[in-house]
């Protein structure tokens, strides 16, 4: 599970030989989601408003960094961290 990236407690990470659609996982305290990279739907868990707020504000800001990452995934290839939000 590679992780990407770290900002306020959240983390957000990938894992190889996953299914599409493009996805990552993001996970805070004891909460977890997954959610796609293109549409931003959480497509599984559960996470308080205010770390989703984050999460998809970060998401809308390195869309195209996360469509990358999920193509090195596929790959099997290593991936790079990505810049956490300010």
């Amino acid at each position: 599970m590679p992780v990407i990236s770290r900002f306020f407690g959240i983390v957000i990470f990938m894992f190889w030989r996953e299914h599409r659609p493009p996805h990552f996982h993001a996970k805070y305290g004891d909460d977890e989601i997954v959610v796609d990279i293109r549409s931003g739907r959480v497509v599984g868990g559960d996470m308080s408003k205010r770390a989703l707020a984050l999460v998809q504000e970060w998401r809308k800001l390195r869309k195209a960094e996360l469509l990358s990452e999920w193509e090195l995934a596929e790959q099997k290839k290593a991936l790079f961290p990505i810049k956490p939000l300010d």
